[in-house]
């Protein structure tokens, strides 16, 4: 039986890269706590228990990452949060 011995070049030739990326949604003196969490419930599809959780590091910390993935998955998230008032940005 023939051993098959993979070199590093081999290995990243086959990885596929995908660098994530993170939503983050920023305190405001504005939004209501329930607008912010029914927007990341709906927007965000988080639990109730997840979107308060977030709401309630966003209020007290200045900003939450509120999802991670590729960038054009937050995208669309990052634009219908800020069309909804609040501030958000991809890092």
């Amino acid at each position: 039986m023939q051993m098959q011995i993979e070199t590093e070049v081999e290995i990243l030739d086959k990885t596929i890269e995908t660098e994530l990326k993170k939503l983050v949604v920023y305190n405001d003196d504005i939004n209501t706590f329930d607008w912010v969490i029914d927007t990341l419930m709906t927007v965000c599809r988080h639990s109730n228990e997840q979107a308060e959780q977030c709401t309630l590091i966003i209020h007290y910390k200045g900003k939450c990452s509120v999802k991670e993935g590729e960038f054009d998955e937050l995208a669309g998230m990052r634009n219908e949060i800020c069309r909804r008032g609040i501030s958000a940005e991809i890092h």
